[in-house]
């Protein structure tokens, strides 16, 4: 029988109600109704309106965080099932400063922090590299059913983890962000200077990305539920740039965990999240990528934890269609790469990316098919699945055949004849010979090749984009001949790309004239810095994922070698400056979550090779025969005209 709890017996059991700091939560199932989970910022009451006491379990309540027995007398129920709410005053919580509105419970550091060898111990041993791979081979090639159904079997690790790790991995408990008292995220970076924070003090979804698979990987499960659920209650948000509203399913690229006074009693507050859509972010550009990232986070939590529940939640099931919706969208694009402008994904300043990314690309590859995976079977997904199979073969084909370039390829448009009209012209965008820039003819190996950065009418960007190619080898939007490829090059330009700090975000940087016009003479964008081709940390695992899946682990291994020499020392900057990035980006933050995160990821993989299979994608057959049918069997170069396929693929 659940009774009810009056005023009157809990004042005499606690005291007075009015200006203390207690309130009791229902669990973190998040079970609310469809409608309220679209509300327009979600709250954490101080209060709870605790006139409905009727509603409240008697038999445990939480106090101060300790559990307490009601004068019911029955058995306590899990603690799980009931949370303290952080919605106290800032001054009645030690090691949480009042100005500090995150909700990162970040601990001071008064102490002298411990210093770490200039020279860091080997990852690991190349003999050593080759065992954990031909131990892990076989699993690794195993159509693991069970990655659907039940927690990924993760191979126990080699080696203990070092010193460097250990620190690492306490930073990154320390940039836990928490909200009514459970863990939703982690802040961009610990910023220690009086220099404003901008919006490093907020959880942001794609540098949530590297943190939420170092906690999945270490089985700590619920703060990427909590974050992945949360985020998804923030989705499609009321702000607007200019009273223009976001489009439905959209995701925000960050939030923040505000305490805020509470509504008619300036005595209590409240937390409530508060998230950018972009119309506060340098720039004011939404984020295209943060949806995607979801979607690929998500499936990754399923694959890794066994709980398939999440994902097949009727609020979760609509949010990855709002997304899928708002990407598949109809509009005057004729191409089946994603639109989007400058600013819209990780290079988030005007770089000259706008049109067709190819980070995009590959990241709406691979949410296509992380989607596809994890999408319900029902009569109105019908629709949805069917768009969704024609544009992940177009895409694949675009990509695959428009986008690479090797030595055979540049010899190719360096011939190639403009002003073609017809529907078997050869070069179909107009793109005119002379594009090649000196720095390509001299810096492309014999063997090796990648995708470019971006192709539109009359225009290729043949910038090296990392993450871009990288993820292209993760989703299996290239080849498994390209993925190979793209290694190659890496390994022939080591000097380029990796040097002194992996890895480039871009090679190779703007300069002069052409900085000035693109950039706009960005003064944080100069040459060979921040998204100008500066050096990323972060991109240590995504490189670590692609080695693994392509069994090239050396090649990983010797790049975290080369990290791990300097980041500890340094203190996890963002970014590193110069071509060889030898220095520390000039406005690069310190304790950067995701460069943290990144190196931690990385050596977690190289440790168990066999996880990263939460993270990628296999190539799918019917791909596989619509680009070869497309191709005309292995003549890649083939002229197409305009007689009909056996099925209908939009190209």
């Amino acid at each position: 029988m659940n009774m009810g709890i009056s005023d009157v017996t809990l004042q005499g059991l606690f005291g007075p109600l009015s200006g203390s700091s207690y309130c009791v939560l229902a669990s973190t199932q998040l079970t609310t109704p469809l409608k309220q989970l679209k509300s327009k910022r979600r709250k954490c009451s101080f209060y709870m309106k605790l006139q409905s006491y009727s509603g409240i379990d008697p038999n445990l309540l939480l106090i101060n965080g300790a559990q307490v027995k009601s004068f019911q007398g029955k058995a306590d129920r899990n603690r799980s099932q009931f949370l303290k709410c952080q919605c106290q005053r800032t001054d009645g919580i030690p090691g949480i400063s009042s100005e500090d509105g995150n909700g990162a419970w970040l601990k001071g550091h008064s102490g002298a922090k411990r210093q770490f060898e200039a020279t860091a111990q080997k990852v690991f041993d190349i003999e050593e590299i080759k065992q954990v791979r031909h131990d892990n081979e076989e699993i690794i090639l195993n159509d693991d059913k069970s990655a659907s159904t039940g927690a990924v079997k993760f191979a126990p690790p080699k080696r203990k983890g070092s010193s460097i790790e250990d620190e690492a991995l306490h930073l990154l408990q320390e940039s836990v962000v928490h909200y009514c008292g459970t863990p939703v995220g982690t802040i961009a970076a610990k910023v220690l200077t009086d220099v404003s924070a901008l919006n490093y003090d907020q959880v942001f979804i794609r540098d949530f990305v590297p943190s939420g698979i170092a906690f999945l990987l270490k089985g700590e499960y619920d703060i990427v539920r909590n974050f992945i659920l949360h985020t998804l209650q923030l989705q499609s948000w009321e702000k607007t740039i200019d009273c223009h509203s976001p489009g439905q399913g959209l995701m925000p690229a960050s939030f923040k965990v505000r305490t805020v006074p509470l509504d008619g009693d300036d005595s209590a507050t409240e937390e409530v999240l508060d998230p950018d859509f972009g119309e506060a972010a340098i720039g004011r550009v939404a984020p295209v990528d943060s949806g995607l990232w979801w979607i690929i986070l998500l499936r990754a939590y399923g694959k890794c934890s066994g709980d398939l529940s999440v994902q097949e939640r009727i609020d979760v099931q609509t949010g990855i269609k709002m997304i899928l919706k708002l990407c598949l969208s109809d509009g005057f694009d004729m191409f089946p790469t994603l639109l989007v402008t400058d600013g819209s994904c990780m290079i988030d300043r005007r770089m000259g990316i706008h049109g067709h990314p190819l980070e995009i690309q590959a990241l709406f590859y691979s949410a296509l098919l992380c989607a596809r995976e994890m999408l319900a079977p029902e009569d109105g997904s019908a629709d949805l699945l069917r768009a969704l199979n024609n544009r992940l073969i177009a895409l694949s084909f675009h990509i695959r055949e428009y986008y690479w370039v090797d030595m055979k390829k540049l010899n190719e448009i360096y011939r190639y004849k403009t002003e073609e009209y017809s529907y078997d012209a050869v070069n179909k965008f107009n793109i005119y010979p002379d594009q090649i820039p000196p720095w390509l003819v001299e810096w492309m190996p014999d063997i090796g090749g990648y995708l470019i950065g971006n192709l539109q009418p009359a225009h290729m960007d043949f910038r090296f984009f990392s993450l871009g190619n990288l993820w292209s080898i993760v989703s299996s939007l290239a080849t498994t001949q390209q993925s190979h490829a793209i290694l190659d090059l890496i390994e022939a330009k080591w000097s380029d790309l990796v040097a002194d700090m992996p890895l480039k975000i871009c090679y190779p940087a703007l300069d002069g004239q052409e900085w000035r016009i693109i950039t706009g003479s960005d003064p944080k964008n100069t040459p060979w810095s921040y998204h100008n081709g500066g050096s990323w940390p972060t991109l240590l695992w995504q490189l670590t994922i692609a080695c693994i899946k392509m069994n090239r682990l050396e090649l990983a291994a010797r790049a975290v070698e080369v990290a791990e020499r300097r980041l500890s020392i340094d203190k996890w900057p963002e970014y590193y400056d110069t071509k060889s990035g030898r220095f520390i980006g000039k406005q690069s933050r310190l304790y950067q979550t995701w460069s943290i995160a990144g190196f931690l990821v990385a050596k977690q993989l190289l440790a168990k090779p066999d996880a990263a299979k939460i993270l990628w994608n296999e190539e799918d057959a019917e791909i596989i025969s619509a680009f070869n049918f497309m191709t005309d069997s292995g003549s890649p170069r083939r002229k197409r005209g305009r007689k009909p396929l056996k099925k209908t693929y939009i190209v």
